[in-house]
């Protein structure tokens, strides 16, 4: 298997696609300080202790009643667990819920860093091909008759990396089969309020009496990547897994101090704010992407446009090699994440990922021009 890296800062000039991270004038530094700034002139010496092993419940309250604000269902403070964001919150779940030989099911293609983390616990990984609806729950179901599956992996609105959003329909079967094979749902719903025009169906955390479900949630889409802050929704039996933990026993919260800061900036309306704030950068880059595919790349690429989230899927001829594509990229100052990266089987060779969340609207239509450079030379047309 390709080893894969984490992007860091890409060399000065270059636009790189390839980052799935917000833009620093998108990060809200004032608001963090305004809403820090309030918990540490309020904060008793006790909320800077090890706290409570689920989350401090004050902040579970507050994130409850943001969710069910936001995601349209009111979410119980004791269906939550604080985590670190959510990487942790998957290697966490792999821990609680799998052993080594275990498999789970994953769309094809799916967020290329989650395959490590799978690895890392011996998990025996399996695809499951994607359509404009999302995961193909026909397929899945076939799949079903003749693999037991421990955990089903997904990313149901506004997918990384093909931008789709699963059907409410197909919401409603993957359910139907989670109670019929009794495998859980990892449901990894960081994108879920970042919607451009429509809203999503309702997120898969909204229905955990439904089906075993973990709804994985994150503040690093919707404030910033560097708090590592995040929950994951539950049923009581699954929560009582999650919290029977050494690990949690020892040490108590995954990220007290930042969950204290974020329930202040939800509480004084800072971060519902800020959401609607983000939704109206992205769509302008959104259509700004799709606005320069569209001159640049009609000719050559498929693509569909998405309704949210961060990241264009292209289709190039079958012939493009992304990843040695990718080896030239920087001659052009330009970067995207090959689509081989994201398939479990390094297949998707002639496609790639590109993601509108970390430049402004004049970068996107310079880079999606030298992107465009770079594959009419690399293809010869």
């Amino acid at each position: 298997m390709t080893k894969i890296a984490f992007d860091g800062v890409p060399v000065a000039g270059t636009i790189n696609f390839g980052l799935g991270q917000p833009s620093a004038d998108l990060l809200p530094v004032s608001l963090l300080q305004t809403a820090s700034d309030d918990f540490y002139s309020k904060a008793a010496g006790l909320e800077l202790n090890y706290g409570e092993l689920q989350g401090d419940e004050r902040f579970r309250e507050t994130l409850g009643s943001f969710l069910g604000r936001t995601y349209g269902v009111p979410a119980h403070a004791n269906s939550l667990l604080v985590t670190s964001g959510n990487s942790q919150a998957m290697d966490f779940v792999c821990e609680r819920f799998t052993h080594p030989g275990d498999t789970i099911l994953v769309e094809e293609p799916s967020y290329f860093l989650a395959f490590q983390i799978f690895r890392d616990h011996g998990l025996n990984i399996v695809g499951i091909p994607t359509d404009a609806d999302g995961m193909d729950i026909d397929a899945l179901e076939e799949t079903l008759t003749r693999t037991t599956a421990a955990m089903v992996y997904t990313i149901p609105s506004f997918h990384n990396p093909g931008g789709q959003t699963l059907s409410a329909r197909r919401r409603d079967r993957l359910l139907e089969l989670s109670r019929q094979h009794d495998f859980i749902i990892v449901a990894d719903e960081v994108y879920q309020l970042l919607y451009a025009d429509q809203l999503p169906p309702p997120a898969l955390g909204c229905r955990t009496c439904e089906g075993k479900v973990l709804s994985l949630g994150s503040f690093s889409k919707i404030l910033a990547p560097g708090l590592r802050l995040g929950w994951i929704q539950t049923s009581a039996d699954l929560m009582a897994v999650l919290l029977d933990s050494g690990q949690l026993n020892s040490g108590g919260s995954f990220n007290h101090l930042a969950s204290h800061v974020v329930r202040h900036a939800i509480d004084m309306g800072l971060q519902e704010a800020h959401i609607g704030f983000l939704r109206t950068a992205y769509q302008v880059r959104l259509e700004a992407m799709d606005a320069a595919l569209g001159k640049h790349l009609s000719n050559i690429a498929r693509w569909r446009k998405p309704g949210g989230g961060y990241f264009f899927w292209l289709e190039l001829p079958e012939m493009a090699d992304c990843a040695e594509m990718r080896k030239r990229a920087g001659d052009f100052e330009v970067g995207f994440q090959p689509g081989e990266y994201f398939s479990n089987e390094e297949k998707l060779k002639n496609c790639l990922r590109l993601s509108f969340a970390h430049y402004r609207e004049d970068e996107i239509k310079t880079g999606v021009r030298r992107l465009a450079d770079l594959i009419a030379t690399e293809l010869g047309s």
